[in-house]
């Protein structure tokens, strides 16, 4: 049945099948480019931390004008690695929101650390500093600042919270990539480059992706740097002397190679996105019930995903109404992190969010892709219409 409707489509809009995101038509346009970068990979047969890595690096560090960039394995990785590198202890407590990701949060359990969840802004659906500083305990020792859906949270507001109490931020600028950050004083400095840490990840749907798993730790302090180093690669300092607990988590050549050559595309990805986002507010703007994103003072918008707040009745019939009319959508996330069966052993039964559970019951994403073709965008546009 749904091949049948996909040949309807076809044969009466002349459109090719809509995608959440589409990767195929994204490598077709660079195709060329990428297929030599991996040739080149391949028969020089070094694929693990070969030269690719090494000008990734250089080149990623440049872009997001940051002293250290730590390739990684993968985004999950990087988290956990940022909070061993920053010398966590279990019964620490990590400030952090409930709508997110679970591997936010997940590593912060890993680890043994204990997760205090926090309120989100309603509007921009990042932790609200408000929530932060209103859950700093004594024994607080960080947080970790998601930038939700392609928008920073408010980290000048977090940093000074940090600084008061002496803690250490982790960004998770896992959707966020190539977002500036406009401070008071007039300076603009990307996500992830603005705590002690940042963290990204460049599974294949980011905004920078690989083709496979990847992941990186940015950081402007040298002394962290070595120490994330050391970590990634088996606590090593040099080859066979082991001085701390670590990891084998490592960005190989291949995606490294792959990530060369998407950078030099990423801020005509973002502006893709951000136009085809604008043609979205136009379409939606008027609806009654819909919240089209909201876009805050501080931060531009890279749009890893473009999240209407819909009514609450409204939601899963959008999503259900989509789907047959061959449109993907996407709920992210349905169930937040303090609702999870994970993390029973926390006793989190009675902590309130209530904000966190309006979003779950309100929020749908539709595609956003840096490849989506006009006819596409009216018929998303007509049919979210229709709907409402």
């Amino acid at each position: 049945m749904a091949q049948l409707k996909s040949v309807i489509l076809f044969i009466f809009y002349g459109m090719k099948k809509i995608q959440m995101v589409d990767l195929v038509s994204q490598y077709e346009n660079i195709k060329p480019s990428i297929d030599a970068a991996m040739h080149e990979v391949v028969t020089k047969a070094q694929f693990i931390n070969g030269p690719e890595v090494q000008a990734f690096q250089r080149e990623l560090e440049e872009y997001l004008q940051v002293k250290h960039v730590i390739p990684c394995a993968n985004g999950t990785d990087a988290l956990q690695m940022a909070m061993m590198g920053l010398g966590l202890k279990p019964g620490d407590e990590v400030i952090t929101p409930s709508f997110t990701y679970i591997a936010t949060t997940e590593v912060i359990a890993l680890l043994g650390l204990i997760p205090v969840f926090v309120e989100v802004d309603p509007s921009t659906f990042c932790i609200d500093p408000a929530a932060i500083e209103s859950a700093i305990t004594p024994k607080t020792k960080a947080i970790v600042p998601v930038h939700l859906y392609g928008q920073a949270a408010n980290m000048e507001a977090i940093m000074a919270l940090a600084e008061k109490h002496g803690l250490k931020v982790i960004e998770d600028n896992a959707q966020a990539i190539g977002c500036d950050y406009h401070f008071s004083s007039g300076k603009i400095q990307k996500t992830g480059t603005i705590g002690h840490i940042g963290c990204t990840s460049f599974f294949p749907s980011k905004n920078l992706g690989c083709f496979g798993d990847g992941g990186a730790m940015m950081t402007n302090d040298d002394d962290l740097a070595q120490t994330l180093r050391r970590i990634a690669n088996h606590g090593q300092s040099k080859r066979y002397y082991h001085d701390e607990v670590g990891c084998n988590s490592r960005l190989d050549s291949l995606q490294a190679a792959v990530l060369r050559v998407k950078l030099r595309q990423l801020d005509r990805y973002i502006e893709s996105r951000q136009n085809l986002a604008n043609a979205y507010d136009e379409a939606f703007g008027g609806l009654h019930g819909v919240n089209i994103p909201a876009r805050a003072a501080y931060s531009n918008h890279v749009f890893h995903q473009y999240t209407l707040q819909v009514p609450p009745q409204s939601r899963d019939a959008l999503h259900a109404f989509l789907e047959e009319k061959e449109i993907p959508s996407m709920i992210y996330y349905p169930v937040p992190a303090h609702r999870q069966q994970m993390f029973t052993s926390f006793n989190l039964g009675s902590l309130n969010l209530p904000v966190t559970d309006f979003l779950t019951q309100r929020v749908i994403s539709l595609p956003m892709h840096t490849e989506m073709q006009p006819d596409q965008l009216a018929y998303i546009c007509s049919t979210v219409q229709s709907f409402f």
